[in-house]
């Protein structure tokens, strides 16, 4: 029943998935330029700094419970719930509690989130067919990171004064339910449980797991702390959203171009290069003020772009190398090293912020990506690259968002062990 259903699904019938989602990622991308900005001007930059770790908390204990909580009720009505957890959270901050409330409200809406994204690939999973499945996976995740700089763009046009911002944020919430809620796809079935197997993934490709640790870090820290740094700096409001729109594009400018790169030769050299690319984007970064606006905004474009190569290259790279019975606690760990690595990271650069000033986040990154890209050298020496006819072709993903395909393929929960 369900292969029939999936055959006569065309591409144009995800629409209503996809649109729902990329409306939600409007809000995210409101709110994730909202916080930082406010809370920094209010001068509680620790807030502002511990909201980061708490939004990758809460993503990690979504990815933990989403599963079990399809099971439970159905991605229907899992959805609507989810979606009511987000605007919870941004009614908590519309009620201008104190800060403290605000880290919870980010803390909540990281699960809320993260349950939303593994509902949606699990639609898109079992709606489309294996002709077009890597396509629509692809463009969902463009269409999703351009929807989080649509919204971080739509912010610098609302006054900061007051609750608007967020209120626009519960708007665009509730609107990005109707086109999913209203879809005639059929449910897919349960997912697939989460299963972690540390020493696997390793003997598998210590490359691919290290390099989905790194990525899940970097792109909380550069996403995270990026506003609050542009804020302590002192440029408009416009500007810090217009500089977090930009960033948004190194999906395509950088990512793109490097991930094709990747089919063609050695998937490592590539990540080699990236990693030299987040260093010099960083060292820039600390060099180019703000008062050449346009210029740091290329700095930072290439900063997270690099950034969004490493974790899909990274992740490309451990399936080479996997057997096909070793998917799912390959991709289950790979889940949740991203999601750990994306807590522990920003947290150690919110305590260590107080001290090294504002700019830590950056040394951090450049720290992780010099340290990352010296292991990928020693492995190159060691190991020979995965001959061309084994590999799969490079999919589009986003560092920002976990690969949660080990619960959403069509297939998975057959294949667990």
């Amino acid at each position: 029943m369900n292969d029939a259903s999936t055959t006569r699904v065309s591409p144009l019938s995800i629409a209503s998935i996809v649109l729902s989602m990329t409306i939600a990622a409007v809000g995210s991308g409101i709110m994730s330029t909202y916080v930082p900005f406010v809370l920094t001007q209010a001068g509680e930059t620790w807030a502002a700094s511990s909201a980061v770790p708490a939004l990758a908390f809460g993503g990690l204990v979504g990815c933990v419970v989403g599963g079990p909580l399809i099971r439970r009720v159905g991605h229907a009505r899992l959805f609507a719930c989810s979606m009511a957890m987000v605007i919870i959270a941004a009614v908590i901050i519309a009620a201008d509690l104190p800060a403290i409330w605000w880290i919870l409200a980010r803390g909540l809406y990281g699960a809320a989130s993260n349950v939303n994204f593994i509902i949606a690939q699990s639609w898109l999973n079992h709606a489309a067919s294996n002709e077009w499945r890597g396509r629509a996976m692809s463009f969902f995740y463009m269409a999703y990171v351009l929807g989080l700089g649509a919204g971080a763009w739509a912010f610098g046009q609302i006054p900061v004064e007051g609750n608007l911002a967020p209120l626009a944020v519960v708007f665009v919430t509730a609107l990005s339910i109707l086109p999913i809620g209203l879809t005639r796809l059929p449910n897919p079935p349960p997912p697939a449980s989460v299963s972690v197997n540390i020493p696997m993934a390793w003997r598998i490709s210590p490359v691919g797991l290290i390099g989905v640790l790194a990525s899940g870090g970097l792109s909380m820290v550069i996403q995270g702390f990026t506003p609050i740094y542009a804020t302590t700096s002192q440029i408009s409001q416009g500007e810090i959203a217009l500089l977090m729109l930009v960033m948004q594009t190194g999906l395509l400018f950088v990512q793109y171009p490097l991930g094709m790169l990747s089919d063609l030769i050695d998937r490592r050299v590539v990540l080699l290069i990236t990693c030299c690319l987040v260093v010099l984007a960083g060292g820039a970064a600390l060099f180019v003020s703000f008062g050449t606006i346009i210029l740091l905004m290329v700095v930072f474009l290439v900063f997270g772009g690099a950034v969004e190569t490493v974790y899909s290259v990274a992740n490309a790279h451990a399936n080479d190398r996997a057997d096909p019975g070793d998917f799912v606690p390959l991709s289950s760990t790979l889940l949740v090293a991203w999601s750990t690595a994306a807590t522990v990271v920003p947290l150690g650069v919110t305590l260590l912020t107080p001290v090294f000033g504002q700019h830590t986040f950056i040394y951090a990154v450049m720290l992780v990506a010099t340290a990352y890209g010296l292991y990928v050298l020693r492995r190159l020496k060691e190991r020979k690259p995965v001959p061309t006819d084994e590999r799969e072709n490079i999919r589009i993903r986003s560092a920002q968002v976990p690969n949660a395909s080990v619960i959403t393929e069509p297939d998975a929960d057959t294949t667990a062990p």
